[in-house]
């Protein structure tokens, strides 16, 4: 299976889209497309926030084989992800207007599944606060992007 990005956040600044391997262990989906703009033969600047890769984020710049996977980050953009999982019952609108207002940046995967991209270490801070204390209320679930 492979995950695709219906609306990216930087869709006007992607020119093409290449792929990401997910590790079978973490979830079925085999890969993840990832949208992108090209900024060399084979580096992109990823234009999406990560559904299920870890250690990618936003504004990174990978390097690809020559069949368009992403094989290594060659630059770190100093954004962050997470990924939230909204229970059936959640009110998901309180939760992406709370998001929003702190100025995170999302991607909707599936009706219960949320990317969220902090720009910087501190509203990363401020997300992770926010998102902790929803998880300890049972309203949510979620992890960061990296490994």
């Amino acid at each position: 299976m492979e995950a695709t990005h219906r609306d990216p956040v930087w869709r006007s600044r992607a020119d093409f889209i290449i792929a990401t391997p997910i590790d079978p262990a973490t979830t079925a989906v085999a890969t993840e497309q990832l949208w992108a703009r090209r900024v060399g033969e084979r580096q992109f600047e990823i234009c999406c926030i990560p559904f299920f890769a870890y250690n990618l984020a936003l504004g990174d710049i990978v390097e690809t084989t020559p069949e368009f996977m992403a094989e290594r980050v060659i630059e770190q953009s100093g954004r962050y992800v997470f990924r939230v999982f909204l229970a059936e019952a959640t009110p998901k609108e309180t939760t992406t207007s709370a998001l929003a207002s702190l100025g995170a940046l999302m991607e909707w995967s599936s009706p219960n599944l949320l990317a969220v991209d902090a720009h910087n270490e501190p509203l990363a801070k401020c997300i992770a606060d926010y998102l902790q204390e929803q998880e300890d209320r049972s309203i949510l679930a979620y992890e960061t992007g990296r490994s």
